[in-house]
């Protein structure tokens, strides 16, 4: 049939890109399962009154081309003015090495979180590494694996306080009075919800109060005073207070660790190693404390195990401190954080090495000696007589002089009262220097950068000896070894070859959405149209990032059913904080400040109870039926006798179980009659997007996690966006910022993250996802989600029986394999089958969550029939291996299952196994075959033998 042009035009290629199945392959599968169409597949698993009546008001579908020629229009409506503003974000120069060969490579940025510690020692060691960075420069023994930004550091820092004073009847945390605004400013908002007292005052001053467990201080202020705090944190520590010090990371390379001061935490912002500003993010955040406060610490620890032939391997450590074994009792609740930018700031540092990044400092701090001594010669005034990088300078007309700057292309700092703030960075160069001394001293100064640096060094340090680091940094190999190129390349390829990503196989993992990150999506975030912006320039700088913001907002707006999308949260967990926050004030703004109870089905995400709790709220939990269902009757009585202190219900739909529940209405309807909120958890929003959606469904909040739903690589562990979509009445209450203030986008409420829009330079991945795949292609996402889980599930009942089915027997986007059955007529156990699915080429479906014993699958709408009888056909040819162990053939304790994964030392070692190497090592064939590089981990000896620093290279040879 000819095509009008129209038709032509209409291009659904990119559609047909991201959807997995063929439509050849749609036509098999949905035969297989015995569905006409897919049509008719959404109506037999969807329960009626929740089916959207249309599709969502976002319009066509695009193709690649145009979506990017698009977003290129827009992104050039920023404009990239030279930023001195500072405040812990400055301009970077990324290595080229790096660049290409991880943020731009999918081996690294589409690998899962490291929970499968077989299949990802590669990035395990580059966390290691950043580990071991974090405690060289802050002088502590322990350092996690990155957090969400320094504001929100500070916030768990002051957590952390808390939990590990000795001070119990202590509530008072003080902070000194230059600490960044935008962490005074998070730290308020979460002190609040704890309900502890803080107080704002000048440091000297701390001595002044009594019944504090903790403060927060900065070592180099807000202002760029450099702060001596030895005699304070020794007075803190005679007092059991416990010190937090925020720090500058490429400062801490000069500057003495505040860990050999008396600090007990030190924590900040790794973004100036190589990550740029992106307009406030991704950037992962440093933490490390003393080593007795390990249990109290927040987010992840990678420590140094052996696997199970002795060898060394690395591993999450103290698994048991994670939200969903502790939920509301965890220590936080991260779980999205900031992997990718971690590595690359590790990466950084293994890159230049020591000596490359004390030249970077030296020359960042010999260019501000420089800018100093003119402008003193000037004849300006300079607030403090030491400094990093940053200078606070007294102007008499601070208006004329910030315009003045922006008509050379210039942002300067303008918040501080009669100064401006210049900080300087590795970008910064000589000419730089002489065009601030014409912004500020006028084109006549006659100032020569070359005579000024005969000055500096000429005169005393602006560094006090007291404050010069003494201790040596970085002298592990890794960090001494790979300074050329060609080495630097090598050693990224070599960890990323330890990995199993989306690059090499589909990664089935339920409630985590582990789909395409398409390379088109990715290409913007390295436009440096949106990649050099800095967070707080002023917002008629920023028009291009306003106008994607308006844009993929109210797309959301559509496709959730609320009335307003907050962009802030920078993980989903923190979105699920933020959501629990807007219901706290919208309760307290109408005096109804007992309402803190917090309902929660006992199968809901683990982030669900932590994030209540941080947010104030009471937490209790709601039993399940025997289908996995809510049970409506036990919800109605804990609604009854929550009574007038209801707040509101967590609920995650579909179930975490994998259903559509068929009550969700009534839910909602239930915890309505009692004057309760309904959060809606976003974790599966996959399986909604164009067929239902929260609003629709009758819920009041959610969070959504982009990094699943909506495209944004999981970078093995983060970087994520959890923002939040509510109801009109809850509008008001999200979160809004004190540094920027831009009327319709942010409230006048208290942040949650660092940054106005959080990681706002990985928004346009999720742009792009929406505009190329339009109303249509989204609701097919959706639908082919349903067909691929149908298909599993289907094709896998007869040797795996799937826990709970919903509605004429469906399933939704994910199902739950039962493995307890053949574990207890076997002995073969939901984590040998996990370990052996390794030897077939595939990462684990997710173990023992939401029930013990079981797997559950999520394959996604990206991958096709191929991939999935792949994975099929390997957990069928399991399931036989184990029916071979119970039949006597192999005994329980030497057979492929609990000796897997296999790795090469395997095949070449002797073999005293009873079955053949053959099946040990190639079950699948020899195509495309992944090597695991060590056996399965030894839990136990990495917890009772906790190590988490950089080990000998000679233990990874041996």
């Amino acid at each position: 049939m000819t095509q009008t042009l129209s038709q032509l035009e209409h291009d659904s290629a990119f559609t047909e890109r991201h959807i997995g199945p063929s439509p050849l392959q749609q036509q098999a599968m949905l035969a297989q399962i015995q569905a006409d169409s897919l049509e008719a597949l959404t109506r037999q698993i969807l329960p009626a009154d929740i089916q959207l009546p249309g599709p969502p008001a976002i319009g066509d579908g695009v193709s690649e081309s145009q979506a990017l020629a698009e977003l290129k229009a827009i992104a050039s409506r920023n404009q990239r003015y030279k930023n001195y503003i500072g405040m812990g974000y400055c301009a970077v120069l990324m290595p080229a090495v790096i660049q290409r060969n991880m943020l731009e490579n999918p081996g690294w940025y589409t690998a899962y979180t490291p929970y499968q510690p077989e299949v990802s020692q590669g990035r395990l060691e580059a966390l290691l590494n950043f580990q071991q960075l974090s405690q060289d420069l802050t002088g502590l023994a322990l350092a996690s694996a990155s957090l969400l930004d320094e504001a929100t550091a500070a916030a768990e820092a002051m957590a952390l306080a808390r939990r590990a004073s000795k001070l119990k009847q202590a509530n008072l945390f003080l902070v000194a009075e230059d600490v960044h605004p935008q962490t005074l400013d998070v730290v308020r908002t979460r002190a609040r919800a704890f309900g502890f007292e803080l107080v704002v005052a000048p440091a000297d001053r701390f001595a002044d109060y009594d019944g504090v467990f903790g403060v927060l201080l900065q070592q180099v202020g807000s202002d760029g005073q450099l702060h001596d705090y030895r005699p304070l944190l020794a007075q803190l520590k005679q007092r059991k207070i416990i010190s937090c010090v925020a720090a500058d990371m490429m400062a801490l390379v000069l500057l003495e660790a505040p860990g050999h001061q008396g600090a007990d935490v030190v924590f900040g912002s790794a973004q100036r190693f190589g990550v740029p500003m992106g307009y406030g993010g991704p950037h992962a955040a440093f933490f490390a404390c003393r080593d007795e406060f390990k249990r109290a610490m927040p987010g992840r620890i990678i420590g140094v195990s052996r696997d199970a032939a002795g060898n060394t391997a690395l591993r999450m450590a103290m698994q048991t401190r994670e939200q969903h074994i502790r939920r509301e009792k965890a220590n936080s609740n991260i779980c999205t954080s900031q992997v990718l930018l971690a590595n690359i700031a590790g990466m950084y540092a293994v890159f230049h090495g020591p000596d490359g990044l004390r030249r970077i400092a030296e020359r960042i701090h010999r260019l501000t000696d420089i800018l100093a001594a003119g402008l003193r010669q000037g004849g300006m005034t300079l607030r403090h007589p030491g400094w990093f990088d940053t200078l606070t300078v007294e102007v008499a007309d601070k208006a004329a002089v910030l315009n003045r700057a922006l008509s050379f292309g210039l942002n300067l700092r303008g918040d501080l009262p009669g100064a401006v703030g210049i900080t300087l960075d590795e970008t910064t160069c000589r000419q730089d220097v002489l065009t601030l001394f014409d912004v500020l001293l006028g084109d006549g100064h006659g100032l020569d950068p070359a005579a000024l640096d005969k000055q500096v060094i000429a005169q005393p340090p602006s560094i006090p000896p007291a404050l010069s680091r003494q201790s040596p940094i970085l002298t592990h190999p890794v960090f001494n070894r790979y300074h050329s190129e060609t080495e630097m390349m090598r050693y990224l390829h070599h960890l990323a070859a330890k990995d199993l990503a989306l690059d090499q196989a589909m990664i089935p993992l339920g409630s985590c959405t582990m789909k395409l990150n398409a390379a088109a999506e990715m290409l913007p975030i390295s436009w440096p149209e949106f990649s050099e912006l800095h967070p707080f320039c002023p917002p008629e700088q920023a028009q291009g990032y306003r106008q994607m913001i308006e844009q993929l907002s109210d797309w959301l707006v559509q496709l959730t059913g609320y009335d307003a999308v907050c962009m802030q949260p920078n993980s989903g967990a923190q979105g699920e904080y933020a959501g629990m926050l807007a219901i706290r004030r919208y309760y307290d703004s109408r005096d109804e400040t007992a309402r803190r109870i917090c309902l929660i089905p006992a199968s809901a995400h683990g982030t669900n109870p932590a994030s209540a709790h941080m947010a104030g709220m009471e937490v209790l939990v709601v039993d399940c039926d025997r289908q996995g269902n809510i049970d409506l009757l036990d919800l109605r009585a804990k609604a009854q006798q929550a009574a007038e202190r209801l707040a509101c219900i967590m609920v995650t739909y579909p179930s975490t179980h994998g259903v559509y529940e068929e009550g969700i209405r009534e839910v909602c309807q239930i915890i309505h009659q009692h004057g309760g909120q309904v959060y809606l958890d976003g974790a599966n929003m996959n399986a909604q997007v164009g067929i239902t959606s929260p609003g629709y469904i009758g819920a009041d909040v959610s969070h959504l996690n982009l990094h699943k739903t909506f495209c944004i690589p999981h970078g093995g562990g983060g970087p994520g966006m959890g923002p939040i979509g509510v109801k009109a009445h809850l509008a008001p209450f999200v979160p809004g910022h004190q540094v920027v203030r831009i009327d319709g986008l942010l409230t006048q409420q208290g942040a949650v993250s660092a940054a106005p829009f959080g990681s706002a330079s990985i928004l346009p991945i999720s742009w792009m996802y929406i505009r190329m795949m339009g109303a249509d292609g989204l609701k097919k996402a959706s639908q082919v989600a349903l067909l691929n889980a149908n298909y599993i599930a289907d094709r896998l009942q007869s040797a795996w029986p799937v826990l709970y089915r919903g509605r004429n027997g469906r399933v939704a986007h994910e199902c739950i394999l039962d493995i307890r059955p053949l574990k207890e007529r076997t002995g073969i156990s939901e984590m040998d089958i996990a370990k052996r699915l390794i030897d077939y080429g595939f990462h684990a479906p997710t173990m023992s969550f939401p029930v013990a014993g079981t797997l559950m699958v999520e394959p996604t709408e990206s991958e096709s029939q191929t991939e999935l009888d792949r994975f099929i056909d390997a957990m069928l040819a399991i399931r036989q291996e184990a029916e071979r162990v119970a039949n006597g053939e192999w005994p329980l304790q030497d057979n492929p299952l609990v000796n897997a994964p296999h790795t090469q030392d395997d095949v070449v070692d002797d073999w005293p196994h009873p079955y053949s190497r053959e099946l040990a090592v190639f079950p699948a064939g020899r195509r495309d075959k992944y090597w695991p590089t060590v056996k399965r981990l030894d839990d136990v000896y990495g917890d009772r033998n906790l190590f988490c620093a950089c080990v000998p290279v000679g233990d990874y040879v041996e």
